[in-house]
């Protein structure tokens, strides 16, 4: 079968064939801080709705479901919605929902917050914007949280973007994206609050490598890039870890706000 470039395919597919390893690898959210943060920001209370959009896995859902919150979970990709809803047994006030940002199929003014994870850059913002407007009750809140690598300027850091970059199947496009959470202030109309956390992670190969398999600019088994780009992932490992271990710098960005009316 010919192998598309990812930039053709819409952003609901480009975690097919990754959803199992995106949920074993990836890193999990701070449940205690984020949720800490919202009591203080916004109030938050176990009986509030949430919309969790472009849940995934449903790693961010587990979040608030933790807190007592019923969930809505919204995700338009089978494979990755097909995990989320393997946690329906453990959480009964979860509720998973094939639908996408832009129509989420939610019912006007139904819920107290939209939260949206590791997705939100996917999104046809100006759209989804419009969309949560829709579905909040009046003095919603939105909340985004971000979690992954930190793109420093250190050697190991720019060595690894350099092999995203040059070796990886869309990483232009994929970046370009990510810049939509420089300027999140520019969505909210008031009682913006932001956070940061700086950490690291102890990986071993097996690890680093499952993590770094789930991004969706990797080319996967198969590809014409995959041979290569694996050779020099381990290339990459051997330089930069020590006794077998990579220790690698990661960040998590909290934002919650209320959206302006346009």
């Amino acid at each position: 079968m010919a192998h598309q470039n990812r930039a053709t395919l819409p952003n609901t597919d480009r975690f097919t064939g990754r959803a199992e390893t995106y949920d074993r690898f990836r890193l999990r959210y701070p449940s205690d801080t984020i949720l800490a943060l919202l009591r203080t920001w916004t109030g938050l209370q176990p009986d509030w709705l949430i919309g969790d959009i472009g849940a995934g896995t449903g790693m961010f859902s587990e979040v608030f479901l933790a807190n007592g919150n019923p969930v809505i979970a919204i995700e338009p990709n089978d494979e990755m919605r097909s995990l989320c809803k393997q946690l329906l047994p453990t959480w009964p006030l979860l509720e998973v929902h094939s639908a996408i940002a832009e129509a989420t199929g939610l019912l006007d003014a139904s819920v107290d917050m939209v939260a949206a994870g590791r997705a939100f850059h996917w999104f046809d913002i100006p759209r989804a914007l419009t969309e949560f407007r829709r579905v909040l009750k009046p003095d919603g809140w939105l909340v985004l949280v971000s979690l992954g690598r930190d793109k420093g300027e250190d050697p190991q850091s720019r060595d690894f973007e350099h092999l995203l970059t040059h070796h990886g199947i869309d990483d232009h496009y994929a970046r370009a994206s990510f810049r939509v959470h420089e300027n999140l202030h520019e969505f909210f109309a008031a009682d913006h609050h932001h956070f940061e956390i700086d950490g690291q992670q102890q990986l071993n190969w097996e690890t680093f490598l499952g993590q770094t398999m789930s991004l969706s600019i990797v080319p996967q088994p198969g590809h014409p890039r995959s041979e290569d780009f694996h050779r020099l992932l381990r290339d990459y490992f051997n330089t930069h870890a020590s006794n077998g271990i990579l220790t690698a710098p990661t960040k998590c960005w909290i934002d919650a706000g209320r959206l302006s009316t346009q």
